[in-house]
């Protein structure tokens, strides 16, 4: 039996990713900043060194910490009535008043068919079938510059289940934003309809933390390196089990696997925070490395959640020709998809000219699924999934670290990448276009 057929026989029966998820999602809160955060990245250093790996490290970096309070949002005319709701981070304190107002998918076209002008404005999470992702920060963005007076985030998926989500990278943002069920949204697309009033309070404060990264290397000392990220923070509304509990347990035991394979490059894992609110654990990590050395970054972000896995390989062809040859080998489908997206702990890379991958699942549903509600929990989690993406992972990094170089992207093929699915606009909006890309 060769070694790579004893290494995964080995991981089909492997009970530490289970384990592992289970002390991740025992953590009451893994908000970024928070000393739950910090206990996740001491629980992905345990899992590091369990792998064998060296010189692993925690690592502090400064951010701006968000903390949740109470919110209310309540209708006033023509009926008084009270709805469960949660703030959105970065959601300054405050209270506001308007007329409520429906913009449907909150689509920019949405947005400027309505007057929001001190109005409280009522978008979806979804985006219509068909049409590019418009991110919740764009729809936020686009709403704010309009003159809103405040931002309701509605579910389109049952289950009175209200949305977390950042609405500003580190900073505090410019309106009060919250969440709301898909069926208290329905009610108050309906209020809106009639031309109701609201009310909508956030108390809630932005205030200097420190957050952490665990990071720690695999195989040889070479001059290269290739980068394996996935994030370990959370929003403190749930579990946090899809997203990323999954995706940081299957760099846990991706970190095993690849131990025993002994790769032909230097690999360094890393578990990283702050990503809900701004990708900052990757861009700290970004920040610090000697980003020439590093061939490629694999981002861990969604993987281990369903059946599939899915990967982003960002317009490069390189990376999709080793995708589709490791799933070859593997006997095992992974779809591929090459626009370039903004939204993960690649970009703070992929930015900067390092060759990205990201891998994610897939759920066969348009959205986020459970993820960002009160749902994302443990008993959603296939183990079975966990153990074949940290297999397929391990094999996709082994083959990168026999591949010569990637090419590097240049910031203008990004751009354009960008520009060609139409991300522009939206990240302009949201405040997340590089500067100098004009």
């Amino acid at each position: 039996m060769s070694r790579l057929d004893r290494v995964l026989g080995a991981a089909w029966t492997d009970d530490y990713p289970w384990e592992f998820i289970t002390r991740l999602t025992e953590i009451d809160s893994r908000m970024a900043g928070s000393p739950g955060e910090r206990r996740a990245a001491d629980l992905v250093a345990e899992g590091f060194e369990r792998a064998g790996a060296r010189e692993v490290e925690i690592e502090a970096f400064e951010m701006n910490r968000w903390s949740r309070g109470d919110a209310e949002l309540a209708v006033t005319d023509p009926v008084e009535r009270s709805f469960e709701t949660v703030a959105l981070p970065y959601s300054p304190a405050g209270e506001v008043r308007g007329e409520l107002v429906d913009a449907g998918h909150g689509t920019p076209d949405e947005l400027d068919a309505v007057d929001v002008d001190g109005r409280i404005v009522v978008a979806s999470t979804t985006t219509p079938p068909g049409s590019r992702f418009v991110h919740r920060m764009e729809k936020f963005g686009h709403a704010a510059a309009a003159g809103a007076a405040g931002f309701v985030f509605r579910n389109h998926k049952p289950g009175q289940l209200p949305p977390t989500g950042s609405l500003r990278f580190d900073s505090e943002a410019a309106i009060p934003g919250v969440g709301v069920s898909k069926e208290t949204g329905d009610w108050l697309t309906d209020y809106a309809d009639r031309g109701a009033t609201a009310v909508l309070r956030v108390d809630a404060r932005t205030e200097p933390g420190t957050s952490h990264n665990t990071h720690a290397q695999l195989g040889p000392d070479t001059d290269e390196e290739i980068l394996v990220v996935g994030h370990h923070d959370a929003h403190d509304i749930a579990e946090g089990a899809l997203d990323n509990g999954c995706g940081i347990t299957v760099v846990v035991a991706a970190a095993r696997l690849l131990a025993e394979l002994d790769p032909d490059t230097r690999v360094r894992v890393a578990g990283v925070g702050c990503e809900e609110v701004g990708l900052l654990g990757a861009d700290a990590l970004a920040e610090r490395l000697d980003l020439d050395s590093v061939r490629a970054v694999v981002n861990v972000d969604g993987a281990g959640r369903f059946r599939d896995l899915r990967a982003h390989t960002h317009g490069s062809e390189a990376m999709e020709e080793l995708v589709e040859s490791v799933a070859d080998e593997a006997n095992r489908p992974v779809a591929v998809r090459e626009q370039v997206h903004p939204f993960s702990d690649h970009w703070p890379f992929l930015k900067r000219g390092v060759p990205a991958l990201q891998l994610h699942s897939e759920s066969g549903e348009r959205g986020r699924g459970w993820t960002h509600t009160h749902a994302d929990t443990r008993d959603k989690v296939d183990d079975r999934n966990l153990r074949e993406h940290a297999m397929l992972t391990a094999l996709l990094v082994r083959e990168l670290a026999r591949t010569g170089d990637v090419p590097r992207p240049s910031a203008s093929s990004v751009a354009g990448n960008l520009r060609a699915g139409d991300y522009e606009e939206g990240m302009r909006a949201a405040g997340i276009w590089p500067e100098g890309w004009d």
